[in-house]
């Protein structure tokens, strides 16, 4: 505090000072001495005492001048004054005492006033630099105190509050801590601080990391359950409504109908995923400005994971394990994706799936090379679709695994194609060709639910009493039972399978056509060629025509069902391969009837050259008539159309042998009555024919008839004629006709009389104009 100024009194301040103190009041009997106190006092304060007694002295002096003026003139007057002037002088003295006495006093106080304000001011200083000490104490320990708050946060988990604290400790107000050593070592120690949150933060992410790795199958199990559950739900729903049967889950119908419930995979009641230590991460990695080192790091990390989901090799048997857990890790990445902005791009996760998906293609495919069970092919690709469906709601791209399906199809197709080739080579080998015996309801219900035939045979074999024997054998019920197992299993791989790729009702009408014509239809005809039993043969021809219905049937039943949306009937071409099937059943038929009827005809005993005619057919005809009616009609349980056709073998292979009797090379030469005899045959089993109620069987006759017409009646000039020919004798072949005239010239060659022999002459001259006709041409 600077020193006060002293006020300076002049002496004619004094003066004027003392001119206005009227020591005596006119018109008071008392002293006024109230107005000296001020002035004592201000002479005392500018220590100017001597001064003002000197002023006083001279007052004093230019009184006295005054009274004795004064008192010349009036003495009375001046006794009075110098009276009071004594007076005025003794209160003088005395004050001068009392001012010099009060000097005296006031310098003594004023000593000891200044040494304790001096004190004072002393104490004030130290007490004020005690409070800023004291101040900035507290601030340090308020800074030390939010230090160790951080250090507690970060343990706590609170990594954003401590990194808002650091904040605040930077931020602080400028004070006398600022310029301080430790407030700037303090601030020196605050990145290792933001360090050590980075740290911690990085760690909590990291141990979350490995959390949600070991919840990845869990996460993914619930996921798939829930598709199946939604699979379940929505294949029910499609088959009550056939508008629906085309479309699968996923799809845009689904879409639109599908109820959804409300379950959350990564927030329910067996599992619930925090994803707040991510969120974390990225809250502070972004304050800290260094989201890129984290998006590299996140990245990296789980890039090391999906490379740790797939064992190599991948044992079948964890397939589905492994999709779970990829499922898992990929909705987790879905919901990361969704939920954190700009932290995850698209790209990253699309690298991260297309790497997964195409090991897991290289691993499935690896360890199916050597397996041969078309179930295993089923399996996998149940638990594929089932992963499919799953991730296509999360819209990740699913076309590389569809496309891998077909491939997995085309050799489940060939597997299947070959197990159940092998299964309708053994049912028709192993078949007796017996009528099927159903006993029970039951079991025609279970048959007539198995195999395809007509409404109208099915209503006549659900009237039918029971027990019955069916018209179809085994062969007939179990192929018809094993095509509707082919063709579910066949179905159960494409169901929920994409149809892009190829068209998959081609592939299974190819599929059914391979096997219903080369093992079954094959399988038949081989069967056909060591079958030698009229009855068995029978059952197979009528096995054949059940086939041929169950191909239309089928026919109608695949286009029922086939996958595509659009698309006409679907057409197999085994039906015309059946009934070539069925063609060479009758002719084997008829071939083992033939043979048959050729020990019959080694029984003969024709006499060619005959002295004379007979009057009855040949012994042997009886015993062949009798088993051809009784075989034909007793063991061929067939339609009536093949068992006339049967009949109508028969008779063209015996007119045939005839005529190879008399047109063949076996027999050197035959004479009128040998052709006689033979007609005589002829007209019994033309008889017989009637009496069966079969008389167009004669006609397998009219070619014999009419070459041996020609003989008899001496036509053979008109069968010359051209017109004649092609008109009256069309049934006739000329090189038999030759061949005929030949034999009986040879015969009359042989004659020793003359007309005979004139005869023979006359043949053997109509032989060779015959064989003139049409020279190089066959029979």
């Amino acid at each position: 505090m600077p020193p006060r100024k002293r006020t300076v009194f002049t002496q004619e301040s004094i003066d004027q000072q003392l001119q206005q103190i009227h020591l005596l009041d006119q018109s008071s009997s008392s002293e006024n001495l109230e107005q000296l106190g001020p002035i004592i006092k201000q002479i005392h304060t500018g220590r100017q005492q001597d001064a003002f007694l000197r002023s006083v002295q001279a007052l004093v002096d230019s009184k006295d001048a005054e009274i004795e003026r004064i008192c010349g003139e009036n003495y009375q007057d001046f006794i009075s004054s110098v009276s009071t002037l004594f007076t005025v002088k003794s209160y003088t003295d005395k004050m001068k005492e009392n001012i010099s006495s009060l000097d005296a006093s006031v310098s003594q106080l004023g000593r000891g006033l200044v040494e304790k304000k001096r004190a004072l001011l002393q104490t004030k200083k130290t007490a004020a630099n005690l409070d800023e000490a004291i101040d900035n104490l507290q601030a340090c320990l308020r800074v030390l105190d939010v230090v160790h708050r951080v250090g507690e946060m970060i343990r706590e988990g609170k990594y954003w509050s401590a990194l808002r604290s650091l904040e605040d400790i930077q931020n602080l107000p400028q004070t006398s801590l600022s310029q301080t050593p430790f407030y700037r070592h303090l601030l020196s120690s605050l990145p290792s601080l933001r360090v050590q949150i980075k740290d911690a933060v990085t760690a909590s992410m990291k141990e979350w990391l490995l959390k949600i790795r070991e919840n990845s199958g869990e996460i993914g199990r619930l996921a798939l359950e829930a598709m199946e559950l939604r699979t379940r739900r929505w294949r029910s729903r499609r088959d009550k409504d056939p508008l629906l049967r085309m479309s699968r889950v996923g799809s845009a119908v689904e879409l639109v109908t599908y109820e959804k419930t409300e379950f959350n995979v990564l927030d329910n009641d067996k599992l619930s995923v925090d994803f707040k230590p991510l969120y974390q991460c990225i809250h502070i990695y972004t304050a800290l400005d260094s989201l890129d080192e984290l998006q590299r790091s996140y990245q990296a990390d789980r890039k090391i994971q999906s490379d740790l989901i797939l064992p190599m090799p991948l044992p079948l048997g964890s397939l589905s394990a492994v999709t779970q857990e990829i499922s898992g890790y990929f909705i987790v990445e879905t919901h990361v994706l969704e939920t954190t902005g700009t932290f995850r791009s698209e790209r990253e996760v699309e690298e991260l799936w297309e790497g997964v998906v195409s090991r897991l293609t290289v691993a499935v495919q690896s360890a199916l090379r050597t397996e041969n069970d078309a179930d295993s092919f089923l399996r996998v690709k149940e638990c594929l679709i089932g992963f499919i469906t799953t991730l296509e709601s999360s819209l990740y791209p699913t076309t590389s695994l569809h496309a891998f399906i077909i491939v997995l199809f085309e050799k489940y197709a060939q597997l299947l194609d070959k197990q159940f080739s092998k299964r309708f080579d053994d049912i028709v080998w192993q078949d007796d060709c017996q009528p099927m015996y159903i006993q029970s309801q039951q079991e025609l219900n279970t048959v007539l639910d198995v195999v395809w035939i007509g409404d109208e045979e099915r209503a006549e074999v659900t009237k039918a009493p029971l027990p019955q024997s069916l018209l179809w054998s085994q062969t007939f019920y179990l192929c018809c039972e094993d095509i509707r197992g082919f063709i579910q299993k066949f179905y159960a791989f494409v169901e929920g399978v994409s149809q892009h790729h190829r068209n998959i009702d081609d592939l299974l009408s190819k599929s059914l056509d391979d096997l219903l014509i080369h093992h079954i239809c094959g399988s038949i005809t081989k069967r056909l060629a060591e079958t030698t039993n009229l009855s068995q043969l029978a059952q197979i021809v009528t096995n054949a025509e059940h086939f041929q219905v169950a191909c239309t049937e089928l026919e109608r039943s695949l286009t029922n069902l086939r996958t595509a949306q659009r698309g006409g009937t679907i057409r197999l071409k085994a039906s015309s391969s059946f009934d070539e099937t069925l063609t060479r059943s009758v002719s084997r038929i008829k071939s083992v009837i033939n043979s048959k009827l050729d020990d019959f005809f080694e029984l003969s005993e024709y006499n060619w050259v005959p002295t004379s005619k007979e009057d009855g057919p040949n012994m042997y005809l009886y015993e062949l008539v009798n088993w051809l009616t009784t075989v034909v009609d007793s063991q061929l349980l067939i339609a009536p159309s093949y068992i006339d056709e049967a009949y109508m073998g028969a008779a063209e292979y015996i007119a045939e042998c005839f005529m190879d009797f008399l047109t063949g090379r076996s027999i050197a030469m035959v004479n009128e009555n040998a052709i006689s005899n033979l007609l005589i045959d002829c007209d019994f089993l033309e008889t017989e024919f009637g009496r069966i109620g079969r008389p167009h069987l004669s006609s397998a006759f009219n070619e014999l008839r009419a070459t041996t017409g020609i003989v008899f009646s001496d036509k053979v000039q008109d069968y010359l004629i051209p017109a004649n020919r092609q008109s009256t004798y069309a049934a006739v072949k000329h090189k038999r006709l030759q061949a005929l005239l030949e034999k009986l010239a040879q015969y009359g060659s042989t004659r020793r009389d003359t007309a005979g022999r004139q005869l023979g002459e006359k043949r053997r001259k109509e032989a060779e104009a015959v064989g003139r006709l049409f020279p190089g041409q066959g029979r």
